[in-house]
């Protein structure tokens, strides 16, 4: 017991025998003990200590009273917790103080084994609410919006502007921009941050069981549906819903979302009772929806509620002078949640990320300085440590001349390494090179079946040139009019 933490304990009573009593009890027990005899010798101390713990108030005080200074203790950010003591205490006394915040309520005479008890349960919700608001920092701080270019400032200007209001805002931007971290920053600034943020990715759930995920279903609504599901939806009555990638949902699932908008209603599968929520609607999604809508692939109607405040998330090529920035940012963030030592970036190796284009955007950025923080061994990181694309270092290597015969052989030699040099640089993306290099796709497929050049589809994994697909969903070369998009 006498190794404990020291917690910080005011005692605010105008009777000293009281003071001295509850100072023996606590210094005992191993507590930094601090009095006061009324309400301001009491915020005095408030402002001077650096922080405390608990608080013994006494109600009938000179001067102002014990519930007048409780009021203004609970206005102070992370104010301790208070018990409050009296010795003609009523019920309505003990209730009032309940409600301005009080922790509990002791009436005197007092009791050490009764003191000590409360004392031990307020610093143990202290602690939980420590460790609440370490834990909410620390996902804030995860989801932090950074970057110092224009158009990040507008967005942020943006994002406080719309926070505040319950109206639905639809977010516009490529893969791997931070989408979702601009819907957590208008949850976080918003007046539900203290209810539920609740993610769906609607590119990630399988059309036939995205309608119970996000409207739930009852007990044998369907085939494997053993058990009452509550939905998404539900799960975010007061708080915000982000609907992410909104774009991939299937027109009768629009249909009930654009319910929930229009009415605040929601429907389980497989029930006819209708459940009012209060919910707002964040959506984003990285297709052209004007586009979709006027293609019949989504709903014009859904569309107009979603698209009332629109944001857009800018990629990375457009902001390269936020990217030393976010290295920056990104190496302290690792270190920190990994325990890892935290390392430099050389001035070059920063140079050369700033000139990559960055298809992946901020995702791929993240990604590649977490790889080196753990593969580098030593603590500053230098450029020849980046990957060979990013240092921009395109390595072709061009055959002794007198081994070639004729002027075809050696632009042949050339072609070959060039166009191997160019897939490598763009991940092996079919498209993507086609359109660096200045050359239609299907000339592209040709000249790989000429040259016997296999694309690289794993670490082990080598595609025969006649069975070549694009990757990451892209078309084959015999689709119709499509640029891989």
């Amino acid at each position: 017991m006498r190794n404990r933490p020291k917690a910080r304990i005011l005692v605010v009573d105008d009777e000293e025998n009281i003071r001295k009593s509850l100072k023996m009890i606590l210094e005992y027990e191993g507590y930094s003990f601090l009095e006061a005899a009324d309400g301001e010798e009491a915020q005095d101390i408030l402002e001077e200590t650096v922080a405390l713990d608990i608080v013994l108030l006494d109600i009938k005080l000179p001067g102002r009273s014990g519930l007048e200074v409780l009021a203004e203790m609970k206005k102070r950010p992370y104010s301790p917790e208070v018990i409050m003591i009296s010795g003609h205490g009523t019920v309505k006394t003990a209730v009032d103080a309940t409600k301005l915040g009080a922790f509990d309520f002791l009436e005197k005479p007092l009791q050490r084994d009764r003191v000590l008890l409360c004392i031990r349960n307020a610093l143990s919700q202290n602690r939980l609410r420590q460790e609440c608001r370490d834990l909410r920092n620390k996902a804030e701080k995860k989801y932090e919006l950074i970057g110092n270019h224009p158009l990040m400032k507008k967005l942020w200007k943006d994002v406080l502007k719309t926070s505040p209001t319950n109206a639905t805002v639809l977010i516009y931007g490529e893969s791997g921009t931070g989408k979702e971290l601009i819907a957590r920053a208008l949850h976080n600034h918003s007046l539900r941050t203290k209810e539920r943020f609740v993610q769906v990715n609607c590119a990630a759930i399988p059309e036939e069981l995205i309608e119970s995920e996000l409207f739930g279903h009852e007990k044998g609504a369907f085939t494997g549906a053993t058990e009452k599901k509550q939905g998404k939806f539900e799960q975010a009555d007061g708080g915000t819903i982000f609907l992410d990638e909104i774009g991939d949902m299937s027109l009768k699932t629009q249909s009930k979302v654009l319910r929930v908008l229009e009415e605040g209603e929601v429907q389980k599968v497989g029930s006819s009772k209708i459940n009012k929520v209060n919910v707002r609607i964040i959506a984003a999604t990285n297709k052209d929806l004007r586009k979709e809508k006027e293609e019949g692939r989504f709903r014009e109607d859904l569309f107009f509620r979603l698209n009332v405040i629109p944001l857009s998330s800018p990629p990375l090529r457009e902001k390269k002078e936020d990217i030393p920035l976010l290295v920056e940012y990104f190496t302290k963030n690792y270190a920190d949640e990994n325990n890892f030592r935290e390392k430099k970036f050389t001035d070059d190796a920063i140079d050369a990320m700033t000139k990559y284009p960055w298809k992946g955007n901020i995702r791929e950025l993240k990604n590649v300085v977490e790889r080196l923080i753990i593969m580098t061994e030593a603590d500053i990181i230098k450029k020849k440590d980046l990957p060979e694309k990013i240092r921009g270092e395109m390595q072709i290597y061009l055959p002794d001349v007198e081994e070639i015969k004729t002027l075809k052989e050696f632009r042949e030699f050339a072609e070959k390494d060039f166009i191997i040099a160019k897939l490598k640089e763009n991940n092996w993306n079919i498209s993507q090179t086609a359109r660096e290099i200045g050359t239609p796709r299907s000339n592209l497929y040709k000249k790989l079946e000429h040259y016997g050049i296999k694309i690289t589809a794993g670490v082990d994994e080598a595609v025969a040139p006649s069975t070549l697909q694009e990757k990451e969903g892209e078309e084959s070369p015999d689709s119709k009019g499509q640029d891989g998009r």
